[in-house]
């Protein structure tokens, strides 16, 4: 078993569903053979419009002769296993490529960089998966708390009870929310509500 990087593009031309299988010639099976049982991380070229950059992981399950097309693999993706970043990680960090792995004897990008699948070392999955699922980026964007918007002058009215209320305790139970699924789903709509399609900017005060 072997970790590894996969090529896919948004416009590609092969029979690709990163969350069920990745279609690729003869020459990289031994490549992608190694990664069966084991995690890979999906990669959007620079070169594609709007690039992810490094935008999901799943897990291979096995590695099958395409049988509609002749000379052609499909790795299966395990069901289930199919995981999109909370925050799409550029090819480019802030001191060079963020895997390692495609730099030479001399620190320059090689020509494995440009291979459709190849090894990923786990120092660099540890690095690019921690940069997907990183807390640090806000949920929705903000503007700045110091600018008030206009119409919003008026002075609160406090708020007032008329009538005495009684108090009780009450316990509930409920399901705790993973943060990374919701930075995953906010993403996926655009930060947009899924029934209006308006896009919400909180605003600071």
């Amino acid at each position: 078993m072997g970790l590894g990087v996969f090529i896919h593009r948004s416009d590609s031309i092969y029979d690709d569903s990163p969350a069920e299988r990745y279609q690729f010639p003869s020459q990289y099976l031994r490549r992608v053979e190694t990664c069966v049982g084991d995690w890979i991380i999906y990669y959007e070229p620079s070169k594609v419009a709007e690039t992810r950059g490094y935008f999901a992981i799943a897990k291979v399950s096995q590695v099958i002769p395409d049988p509609s097309v002749s000379g052609m693999y499909v790795a299966l993706i395990e069901p289930g296993s199919y995981l999109d970043f909370a925050n799409s990680v550029p090819f480019n960090g802030a001191t060079g490529p963020v895997e390692h792995g495609v730099l030479n004897e001399q620190g320059r990008i090689s020509g494995r960089a440009q291979s459709a699948v190849r090894p990923l070392s786990s120092d660099d999955f540890k690095r690019i998966f921690e940069l997907g699922f990183a807390e640090n980026t806000p949920l929705l964007p903000r503007l700045d708390k110091d600018v008030r918007p206009s119409g919003f002058d008026e002075e609160q009215t406090p708020f007032r009870f008329d009538q005495q209320r009684d108090r009780i305790s009450v316990t509930v139970t409920r399901i705790l929310r993973d943060r990374v699924f919701r930075r995953v789903v906010l993403r996926a709509y655009d930060e947009r509500c899924a029934i209006t399609g308006l896009r919400v900017r909180l605003i600071m005060f």
